[in-house]
């Protein structure tokens, strides 16, 4: 099937030429920039959260992490938002790349983690947790590995391109 319309449509929007082409900081920069602020917080809380499980920080009290969650979800929601903007703006060179869907399937799996984590460790019905059972702990690897893989994926998308734009 050839999206080629679609893409050359959606390039043409003053939106996608607007993030593209604008010289504000607001545009292009600016967007990058929240999109990494985004990921700084969502991916160091919860690489913060795992590290913890994993026996990193003891004298921190794993049930106290539980105010961040806030945070991770606000940050998450702001690189949903930036991403779909640079999405609009450069669409021919994300969605041609195998490596943009790597990046979205591990940042389903970080959250689809981060939320099974966050269930045994911040339920209040349920035991604290300060030693981490072997399972927890097998969460926690497998919740770095997809944070580690979803950023080493979204860099890649700068050099592993093969179409930048469907407009000639």
């Amino acid at each position: 099937m050839n999206f080629d319309p679609f893409f050359i449509w959606l390039e043409s929007t003053a939106l996608s030429q607007w993030v593209v082409g604008s010289p504000s900081l607001f545009a292009f920069p600016g967007i990058l920039t929240l999109h990494a602020i985004g990921m700084g917080f969502a991916v160091g809380i919860c690489l913060a959260l795992d590290l913890r499980i994993l026996g990193v920080a003891p004298g921190v009290q794993i049930a106290e992490m539980r105010r961040y969650v806030p945070i991770v979800w606000s940050a998450f929601w702001l690189n949903a938002f930036s991403g779909l903007l640079l999405l609009i703006g450069y669409p021919t060179k994300a969605l041609t790349n195998p490596v943009f869907y790597l990046k979205l399937l591990l940042i389903a799996a970080g959250l689809v983690l981060f939320k099974r984590i966050g269930r045994r460790v911040f339920d209040p019905s349920l035991p604290a947790v300060e030693t981490a059972p072997s399972p927890l702990r097998r969460l926690a690897v497998a919740s770095i590995v997809c944070w580690v893989g979803a950023i080493t994926a979204g860099r890649f998308l700068a050099y592993t391109y093969t179409r930048l734009t469907a407009i000639p």
